[in-house]
């Protein structure tokens, strides 16, 4: 049953990681388009120049758990990369037990009532001609502990298994 769930969580992160790959095309767009208009046609648009932030945060939050599914976040592989399969295991079990899964933890239940008054609220953009919808760039605060999180118990699941 454990090896089931780690196998859904796998592939949940693996299919919103390769959405989040494909996202990467229309923000370099939408970048070169901000660009031109600005250069070429002396003419700006808070909104789409805010758009570009709303997508570049989505891949960034949406990618964190294929990142970690795929072991290619950051650590201080200087020293990892040399260490024994099974040290590496052990880290990686105290790692996610005692850094990843309680500040996961802090970060969500933080900012939970952040995020909640945003959306509460419809807070919108400060700034003139900003998109209304600045409540949506907030949820992703609670998106991404809970990405991880979910991660994190699929590799200690893996992890227990011997599987790496």
């Amino acid at each position: 049953m454990m090896k089931k769930i780690s196998e859904k969580i796998d592939l949940f992160n693996e299919k919103i990681g390769t959405i989040s790959s494909y996202l990467i095309i229309p923000m370099i767009l939408i970048t070169f388009l901000v660009a031109f208009m600005r250069y070429a046609l002396d003419f700006g648009s808070i909104a789409i120049q805010e758009t570009i932030i709303y997508l570049h945060a989505f891949i960034f939050i949406i990618g964190s758990g294929f990142t970690l599914k795929d072991n290619m976040h950051v650590r201080i592989d200087i020293f990892y990369d040399r260490f024994s399969l099974n040290k590496k295991k052990i880290i990686d079990l105290y790692g996610t037990l005692l850094f990843l899964i309680p500040t996961c933890l802090v970060i969500f239940f933080t900012s939970f009532n952040y995020v909640t008054s945003s959306i509460f609220l419809l807070e919108s953009s400060k700034e003139a001609g900003g998109l209304q919808i600045l409540y949506v760039l907030k949820i992703y605060i609670l998106i991404l502990p809970t990405i991880l999180a979910l991660q994190g118990i699929s590799e200690l699941i893996k992890n227990s298994k011997g599987k790496y």
